[in-house]
């Protein structure tokens, strides 16, 4: 009896070890999340600053962004495939050496073309989102996952807020090569805190209650075979989408009307070339039965639409509080943090809270009271604009409806996925939710530029612009509440 009491105590004992070796690896994988995101943001107060050092137009400056995105878009996938093949860790680790040599080199920037260089390899950095996405998986017990995505996920929005306020603060007092400068102690910090404190658990090779099928390249004994020729494709389809959506983000004219038409034809041809190299692959790079899946193919239309929703009223937002009395409320970059910071605040709480409320009430019914919640928010903001207060107020509403749509989700895809598959299945999730980003902004832009106001002081935005904008965020919403009551009566489905 002494024994058994004893081994009991031990098992307890080495119970709350593993707990706590638990939480210290989700406080460094946030935090990497944290440094990432960071970097996303932490650039759109200098936007004016870099034109004027550079000499560049509008047009020039976007690409900052979108070079940054088309790279993390393209790498996401690829990264989660490595990372289910070779190794989360090790995955995650290489990609943060080559974001800490971007952001190295964007302190050093002095003309536009080197800074596109910089801000391509920074993009790498988000592509370690499935990989560490995947180490979540494999620490936390079941019961556990939610709150440990739920923290996960909220360190987005902690990275946003934190370069949106503490970017502007570094560009007024230091000038815009600091913030690259700034960040890089903190990325050193946390990649030696994952290589000495993170570990990787071994997995069986299958699951063996999954309906996806596993690569049929490890029967054959080839368990590490790459599809380079669908890595390619999808990379083709992925980079012309965005830079379609770039180049439309800009302005459409006479004179790029034309690459806009190439750059959609060249990424519809080389989707269908990678849907056809996928069919035949063995392995495949992206299981094609991971899109038809009863539960991911709704959550993925979830992250996408969702990230459409809230990039497009994102950008809007800043021209709002710059534009010019009557057109704008006239504020200044620091103005625009300030109206947007209810937004990433609410954001964070909330999606630290959906966790526990998914504890309480189940995996799906967050997502379709987040979707209810973002309609009101949108409404309110359509109907109700007229000042910062009020603009400010509709996006908290709009935030905390989109942060327990997407913690939900998120938590779906992690949870649902085979766990052979989970850093491919993340890597999706994030490439539709970074195309979602993409097309945010160019279909805001499209609106923008279709209804300006030319006077004296320039050419801005209408009211009418903003409305279309507004309106669209409300339609997006109402799809996603569709959705979220579709992944719930299929969850229900599967469960009997």
């Amino acid at each position: 009896m002494i024994k058994d009491r004893s081994e009991k105590d031990n098992m307890i004992n080495a119970k709350t070890v593993v707990s706590r070796h638990a939480w210290l690896t989700l406080a460094i994988l946030s935090s990497t999340l944290l440094t990432v995101f960071f970097s996303e943001t932490m650039l759109l107060p200098a936007i004016p600053e870099i034109i004027d050092d550079f000499d560049i137009s509008y047009g020039t400056a976007a690409w900052i962004f979108s070079a940054y995105l088309i790279v993390a878009a393209v790498m996401t996938p690829i990264a989660g495939r490595l990372s289910d093949l070779f190794g989360k860790k090790k995955v995650l680790l290489s990609l943060l050496v080559i974001y800490i040599a971007g952001l190295i080199a964007g302190g050093f920037a002095d003309n536009i073309t080197f800074l596109l260089i910089t801000r391509i390899i920074q993009g790498v950095g988000l592509a370690a989102v499935p990989a560490a996405f995947s180490l979540l998986r494999d620490t936390f017990p079941p019961a556990k996952l939610s709150i440990a995505v739920g923290v996960f996920g909220s360190a987005y929005s902690a990275g946003s807020v934190v370069g949106l306020l503490v970017g502007a603060s570094i560009i007024q007092t230091f000038g815009w090569h600091a913030t690259f400068l700034a960040i890089i102690p903190f990325s050193i910090l946390v990649t030696l805190l994952i290589a000495r404190f993170v570990k990787e658990y071994e997995l069986p090779n299958r699951s063996k209650n999954s309906n996806i099928q596993g690569d049929v390249s490890e029967k054959k004994g080839k368990p590490f075979s790459i599809d380079i020729k669908g890595i390619v494709a999808l990379s083709v389809t992925i980079t012309s989408f965005l830079i379609a959506l770039t180049v439309i983000q800009i302005g459409i004219s006479n004179e790029n009307i034309f690459q806009i038409a190439v750059a959609f034809i060249i990424s519809a041809i080389s989707l269908l070339i990678f849907v056809i190299i996928e069919r035949r692959a063995i392995p495949p790079f992206v299981n094609l039965r991971l899109l038809r899946d009863k539960t991911l193919l709704p959550s993925f239309i979830l992250l996408i639409s969702t990230g459409i929703a809230m990039f497009m009223i994102y950008p809007t937002i800043v021209q709002l509080v710059r534009s010019p009395i009557p057109l704008g409320f006239g504020g200044d970059s620091i103005d625009a943090a300030n109206v947007q910071l209810p937004f990433m605040i609410s954001f964070l709480v909330f999606a630290s809270v959906t966790p526990f409320i998914i504890n309480r009430i189940g995996s799906t019914k967050p997502a379709i009271i987040g979707g209810i919640i973002s309609l009101f928010g949108t409404f309110g903001l359509l109907m109700f604009h007229a000042t910062e207060f009020i603009v400010s107020v509709d996006l908290a509403i709009i935030a905390t409806g989109l942060s327990l749509t997407m913690t939900t989700t998120w938590n779906l895809i992690v949870s649902s996925s085979p766990k052979e598959f989970t850093g491919i299945s993340v890597g999706i999730g994030a490439l539709l939710l970074f195309i979602g980003m993409a097309i945010g902004p160019a279909l805001a832009g499209v609106y923008m530029a279709d209804h300006e106001n030319i006077g004296t002081q320039g050419s801005y935005p209408s009211a009418q612009s903003y409305d279309l904008v507004y309106f669209t965020a409300l339609l997006l919403s109402a799809v996603s509440l569709g959705f979220a009551f579709i992944l719930r009566r299929k969850t229900i489905d599967a469960a009997v």
